[in-house]
């Protein structure tokens, strides 16, 4: 026999034994000691009880009451998932699932509803409603990890103009301030501000969500800015007053969705890198990277169009060297929210005005600064419920690679990661996607990134926006229809039950036909 033929055949054999081999006759790549397993939730997505005691209303609830069906359906978040009323059911689903913490975030017009230095704002009705949720959780051995601002800013600040006023620097320092006093004796893990590239962009810079701006301009800009120097003001503050007594860690969580050029040419990877610093690194280039500031293709390229446009400075404001030097190295950890992979590239003949997230949007704005378009791969499997919504485990490692490499190696919590479907317990799509990507975590963790923690975007069905409750995440469903939002478990529930308690993700896994969801 030929060697070559020999060699082919040993080969198919090896493969082919791979495809017969039982799974879970094979040794499983457990996770490391002391790694977390959690999920998360939001206020506004979850909550319900929009005005409920004394809380006043969020910039959600007044965009929502005031343009009814705004959002299609006319759905609301009025009552979500009723947890304001349903916490301890949510508590004992927690148990069920078994997981190390609970990622929520605190409703600001809850728990201050009368306004910023106000004699008496503080909410006794809210922060007792914090409190018995945190208590649940401490009786099951559940930590905290709790987001100070999940996007439901008071109305009354958004009337003073919000994210793009310099003032809301001190606002969220003397809000988080009475967070830290209230709270923080129970809590060590903060996460300051959740995915400001979304609310920045979809709220300030376009009219997607709320407060719906549409200044597609300059709104991303100013509120970024403000942004950085809000959570780094609250990272100093917590370390200054509180740190000490209290001994827990802050960090902000940054949207990053990974990018993969069209073709290899070096036009497509550069659209690459530019728009990974136009999207994440906007946020995470001040607080992560060595010398701090904003990116420096974001400021060359704006201030390039600016002037081109008639500007007479930069749409882009500038983060003085004192602010530069108080921003960097402003954490303890960064929060990563990372749900799927997209195709870019750079073509001058090319139109992008129809792309997602940046279509409809003529100069200047921000989408023409970044000048990349979008695509998707037909290759990549995709949510029945998003065509955006793409499976590809690998982008998910290259990102954790790339944030290694970029900001040094930086502690960091996977905040969020989930997968879309429609209504319905069977979620074998959900499976195999927080199978592949948590296999692609477990790569990055043995190659060096110093990954301390995994999140599911959700523990069960939400309020999911402009998606409304069409969209499902939940390892939860929620029945919305029933008075009572009844919970029940998914197959994945039970899926991720058996990661959390092997430490492994067991691919062969398959949860028993009557297996029951059992808590201590």
């Amino acid at each position: 026999m030929p060697t070559f033929l020999f060699i082919l055949l040993l080969s198919l054999s090896r493969w082919t034994s791979g495809w017969c081999e039982d799974p879970s006759s094979r040794p499983l790549r457990k996770f490391p000691e002391g790694f977390m397993f959690g999920v998360s939730s939001a206020s506004y997505q979850v909550e319900g009880a929009w005005d409920a005691d004394d809380k006043s209303p969020s910039m959600w609830d007044v965009s929502i009451h005031k343009d009814p069906c705004w959002i299609a359906n006319c759905s609301t978040g009025d009552v979500a998932a009723d947890s304001y009323h349903l916490y301890e059911r949510d508590a004992a689903m927690l148990a069920e699932l078994g997981v190390d913490f609970y990622r929520f975030s605190i409703s600001w017009p809850r728990v201050l509803p009368q306004g910023p230095g106000r004699v008496g704002a503080r909410s006794a009705a809210g922060f007792a409603y914090y409190r018995r949720l945190i208590a649940q959780l401490k009786r099951r051995g559940i930590q905290p990890l709790v987001t100070l601002y999940h996007w439901d800013l008071p109305q009354y600040l958004q009337d003073l103009g919000g994210w793009t006023n310099p003032l809301i620097v001190d606002w969220f320092a003397d809000y988080a301030r009475v967070v830290f006093e209230e709270l923080g004796d129970d809590v060590k893990y903060w996460i300051t501000i959740n995915e400001p590239w979304t609310f920045c962009w979809f709220g300030y810079g376009r009219d997607f969500f709320a407060p719906r701006v549409n200044s597609s301009d300059v709104g991303v800009y100013l509120c970024a800015k403000n942004v950085i120097l809000a959570h780094a003001t609250v990272y100093h503050l917590y370390n200054s007053e509180f740190k000490e007594k209290q001994g827990g860690v802050v960090g902000i969580s940054n949207a990053f969705t990974w990018y993969e050029p069209v073709t290899d040419s070096k036009n497509d990877s550069q659209a690459v890198n530019d728009i990974l610093e136009f999207e994440g690194g906007l946020f995470t280039n001040p607080i992560y990277a060595k010398c701090g500031d904003f990116p420096k293709i974001v400021k060359e390229r704006v201030a390039k169009k600016s002037a081109e446009q008639g500007y007479s400075k930069s749409r882009l404001p500038e983060l003085t060297s004192e602010e530069i030097e108080f921003a960097r190295g402003a954490y303890d950890f960064l929060g990563v929210n990372h749900y799927f992979t997209i195709l870019t590239y750079r073509n001058e003949s090319a139109d992008y005005s129809t792309s997602f997230f940046y279509g409809g949007v003529k100069a200047p704005s921000y989408p023409d600064d970044m000048d990349v378009g979008l695509a998707l791969s037909p290759e990549w499997p995709t949510s029945s419920v998003s065509s955006f919504a793409t499976y590809h485990p690998s982008g998910f490692y290259k990102l954790l690679t790339y944030l290694r490499q970029k900001y040094d190696n930086p502690p960091i919590i996977v905040t969020e990661n989930g997968w879309p479907t429609g209504p319905g317990l069977e979620d074998d799509d959900r499976i195999k996607y927080l199978r592949g990507y948590l296999q692609a975590l477990q790569q990055a963790l043995e190659e060096g990134s110093d990954i301390r923690g995994y999140t599911v975007w959700s523990l069960m069905d939400t309020f999911e926006w402009i998606s409304r409750y069409s969209t499902r995440f939940g390892l939860y469903e929620v029945d919305f229809e029933s008075a009572r939002r009844e919970r029940t478990p998914r197959k994945s529930a039970f899926v991720y039950r058996e990661v959390v308690r092997a430490r492994a993700v067991d691919p062969g896994y398959e949860p028993p036909a009557d297996a029951t969801m059992e808590s201590c």
